[in-house]
């Protein structure tokens, strides 16, 4: 049966890894000593606008995305990369809490990153390229005021990410000419090398007409061990002193390049870590019992981090890997290359605490952390992480190089773009995910640092006795326990193969699970959607069917300690009439809440809601339909029952 444990994560703030003074060429040691601890403070980061990018679309039926966000040096104006419709759209922010649809500018090709340079241009890295053999690109000019095109600079290749620098002199724009994933090199499918390699374009600001900018180019080759004849730039940003990092991120390799003069001043391997306790199987169950050694990071995108001072002291980057691995977390590097910091499998378990772990990634990348930026709001330094998939942004304060959790924000679907803005205090991420067919939309989402503890999230887990966060999503059903106050009992849907009931303090804030018990014996395929609990004590579970009538519908009556103790289907004749009328697809969907009614003899009686009503064709059948009134405008009966 259940116990109950008093979070850890409440009890204090959060350790740190320790600096290390190995170079991270040949360092794969762990970093311990990390866990994820509420950390409140006056003030915390709150969602206060959502924009759904199709409002600045004239067909709301495209699919529309936004992936790399920018804003004016007012902060009152955001440009976002829309590669689907080889667009810029404009978001108007004049009022953050009511963002207003600004318009779109064509670019004339794939859209890759955007800046933007005071409140005059965006500068937008566009691919033109017509092969990945072939690649070619351009850096485009939007005036925003007219939003027409004021100029264009060849860009030699295929962009990827590009950097304004703070002193608005120059442009670093990463020339990936990135490799086709489908081809063997060297028996790898998707190897290095490929040419042509990439490089570091730099685009000098000469004046305010885009005419009179020029571009040189800065070589990348021969830096890296693997790969290095084909050097694949990503992602890049610069400091105050006019120097860009870049992640070489199939190559594994960063490199600090001098814009003023054009050199490379310092590059590093990214190196490999070991992690443990992670998900390494897609199995339908979040099982932490897996490990992975040497695992390159691969880092995706790069942010500098101001340590206070002038310059960016440390480096921070978003290891997402690609080509060989993926360490499922962020660095914080030196900028001679040792790791300072590295949240081995902690950024994994910070989503599966938050129900936000992605288990069918489990045999790619995990949470997947592609994005990463950092900023001073007044006095406090923050480092944002975003999961492309797990659609979540982590919050830590910085101490120098040390990392301190401080609070996890829903993101939208796929976040790509991280955007801060601290002269209004506010920070916008950017969702790559669009689904018209679904009604799942690209987004943009605004946060506001202001007074009041964090709204999200309202639930997570604990830890297991083992040290471990208890695996927990896709919670379908939730009842109180009779005479225990703050006490609940929920249940995930058939999102998961095992079926699970957990129990949740919610004398919390956020509630806690604080224990997970799976369903044990009957026949199993179950879809629990409801749960009750009856006076002497049983559990009632609602199992769902699916419409091919493979998992019928069930009630299942339980044991305190998860076991099946029976299991009830619909009637016979209820059932034969399913059979009968396969064409409606109406044959086994349908069971969803459950409910107990206390009998004055002292019995009981379970109730359950019927989420679907039913459609038979054949006549001895009729009786049964709950479509007399016909059809509605979703092809489904009006009435439904319990």
């Amino acid at each position: 049966m259940f116990s109950r444990r008093t979070p850890a994560f409440l009890l204090g703030i959060a350790l740190t890894g320790a600096t290390l003074p190995a170079l991270a060429g040949g360092d794969h040691h762990r970093h311990d000593g990390f866990k994820h601890r509420w950390h409140y403070k006056q003030e915390n980061f709150q969602r206060i606008a959502t924009f759904s990018n199709y409002l600045n679309n004239g067909d709301r039926e495209d699919e529309t995305v936004a992936e790399i966000i920018a804003a004016t040096a007012n902060g009152r104006t955001l440009v976002y990369t829309d590669s689907e419709l080889e667009e810029i759209g404009f978001i108007n922010i004049g009022n953050p809490s009511n963002p207003l649809p600004d318009g779109k500018v064509d670019v004339g090709g794939e859209p890759t990153s955007v800046d933007v340079l005071g409140n005059r241009y965006a500068v937008v890295g566009v691919n033109t390229s017509e092969s990945l053999v072939s690649p070619s690109g351009k850096l485009v000019v939007v005036d925003i005021a007219s939003r027409t095109i004021a100029g264009e600079v060849d860009l030699g290749g295929q962009p990827d990410s590009l950097k304004i620098s703070p002193d608005k002199r120059y442009i670093a724009v990463a020339i990936e000419n990135e490799r086709d994933e489908d081809i063997l090199v060297d028996g790898i499918e998707g190897g290095l090398p490929q040419a042509p390699a990439g490089y570091l374009a730099i685009v000098d600001v000469n004046g305010p007409s885009p005419a009179s900018w020029t571009r040189r180019d800065v070589d990348l080759t021969g830096l890296a061990s693997y790969g290095g004849d084909d050097p694949e730039p990503e992602f890049v940003d610069i400091n105050d002193r006019n120097e860009a990092v870049v992640t070489m991120q199939e190559n594994n390799h960063i490199a600090i390049v001098d814009l003023v003069s054009g050199t490379v001043i310092r590059d590093f391997d990214a190196g490999t870590i070991d992690l443990d306790n992670i998900d390494t199987e897609e199995e339908d169950i979040i099982s932490l019992d897996g490990s992975l050694d040497d695992v390159p990071r691969e880092p995706d995108a790069v942010a500098w981090i101001q340590n206070g001072r002038r310059g960016g002291t440390f480096i921070g980057t978003a290891n997402e890997g690609d080509l060989f691995g993926g360490s499922r977390g962020f660095s914080v590097f030196n900028k001679h290359g040792h790791v300072l910091f590295d949240t081995a499998e902690n950024y994994d378990h910070l989503a599966v605490q938050m129900g936000h772990y992605p288990e069918n990634r489990s045999e790619n990348k995990g949470s997947e952390p592609e994005s990463i930026a950092f900023d001073r709001y007044g006095r406090d330094g923050y480092l944002f992480v975003g999961s492309e998939r797990g659609s979540f942004v982590a919050v830590y304060e910085m101490h120098g190089a040390r990392p301190e959790f401080k609070q996890i924000l829903a993101g939208p679907l796929g976040p790509e773009g991280l955007l801060t803005i601290p002269s209004r205090n506010l920070l916008v991420v950017s969702g790559e995910v669009d689904d018209p067919e679904f009604g799942v939309r690209s987004t943009v989402m605004i946060y506001r640092l202001q007074r009041g503890k964090p709204d999200y999230p309202q639930i997570m887990s604990d830890d297991d006795p083992s040290g471990k966060p208890i695996p927990w999503s896709a919670l379908s059903g939730m009842v109180a326990v009779p005479h225990k106050r703050d006490e609940l009992l929920a249940v995930w849907d058939s999102f998961y193969a095992e079926s699970r009931i957990l129990r949740i303090d919610a004398s919390e804030s956020p509630a806690v699970i604080t224990e997970s018990m799976p369903i044990v014996g009957g026949t199993g395929n179950y879809d629990p959607e409801g749960i009750a609990i009856a006076p002497d004590g049983s559990l009632w579970i609602a199992s769902e069917g699916n419409a091919s009538g493979s998992r019928p519908n069930r009630i299942l009556k339980l044991d305190q300690s998860g076991n099946v103790l029976e299991e009830i289907q619909l009637p016979a004749e209820i059932t034969a009439c399913r059979e009968a009328s396969t064409a409606t697809g109406t044959l086994g969907s349908g069971f969803e809440g459950v409910a107990i009614k206390r009998n004055r003899s002292g019995g009981y009686k379970v109730l359950v809601a019927q989420q679907r009503g039913w459609d038979y064709t054949t006549p001895e059948c009729e009786d049964l339909d709950d479509d007399a009134n016909g059809l509605n405008a979703n092809g489904q009966p009006n009435n439904t029952r319990i």
